[in-house]
């Protein structure tokens, strides 16, 4: 039997280090407290846990301030787990330290080569293809290799464009369901979404496009009333969740687990 790509039953998070503080940031708004994001990882669990997925709470790692976005080092489908390779230095040891973890849920997992760089935060999987935007994080080199290793899953990768300035390509759009994203105006003009439904979030809001959905629901970042109303009008079962301080490491809530359906 198969399952949308929004279906979950497993999910691995890894709890926030005190050293999140000290977080990757493209732009200084101010550090995010352990206190604050360790809330923020809480509500997004236990929503995870109501809307029926088993949610895997790994421990914290203090060497690798950015470790609870575990999304970024890692690709996970029921077909097998992807181990990545992070484009940002600080961030390269992440993905040894998930491996273990990986390789215990999954039979089968493969490697990103060297010397390609892909993060998670640039994978958009959907019905009939995973998109890989090109950035910052991402090269050319490393989603081509990519590409590759979706194949073995028996997946169809393609490179898309990230808007000039945005730090991940989900960072503008998220995958509503079958056949309709959400996205910013930005991206949704760049042609990428063709054929498919494009809600575009309000102007101001950009950052509320990386919304989740999750079995029924789609979680939302409270700090986008205006999105989440628009979501709610188009039928959506939309939970709201606080984001504001783990954006101020340029996160959202797609990057803080590795979901998957069993």
């Amino acid at each position: 039997m198969s399952f949308p790509v929004y279906s979950f039953d497993n999910a691995i998070v890894r709890l926030p280090p005190v050293s999140v503080t000290e977080g990757l940031r493209a732009e200084d708004r101010g550090a995010p407290t352990h206190e604050g994001v360790g809330t923020e990882h809480r509500l997004y669990v236990e929503a995870l846990q109501a809307a029926g997925v088993e949610v895997e709470v790994l421990p914290a790692l203090e060497e690798f301030p950015d470790s609870l976005f575990v999304e970024d080092p890692a690709l996970v489908f029921p077909e097998g787990a992807i181990l990545l390779r992070p484009g940002a230095e600080s961030r390269f040891g992440e993905t040894a330290a998930i491996e273990q973890v990986l390789r215990r849920r999954f039979d089968n997992v493969l490697s990103l080569p060297a010397p390609g760089f892909a993060d998670g935060g640039d994978v958009l999987v959907t019905p009939d293809k995973v998109m890989i935007g090109l950035s910052d994080r991402t090269t050319r080199e490393g989603a081509e290799s990519l590409i590759a290793l979706l194949a073995e899953l028996g997946r169809k990768g393609v490179i898309v464009s990230t808007p000039p300035g945005v730090l991940h390509f989900k960072s503008d759009c998220s995958l509503l369901d079958a056949s309709t994203m959400l996205a910013t105006a930005r991206l949704a003009a760049s042609g990428v979404f063709d054929g498919l439904r494009v809600l575009l979030v309000p102007e101001g809001e950009e950052a509320g496009a990386n919304a989740l959905r999750v079995n029924e629901r789609v979680f939302v970042g409270a700090d986008y009333p205006r999105t989440a109303s628009m979501l709610e009008a188009e039928g959506y079962s939309v939970v709201r969740l606080p984001t504001g301080e783990i954006a101020k490491i340029d996160a959202g809530l797609s990057c803080m687990s590795l979901r998957w359906h069993s």
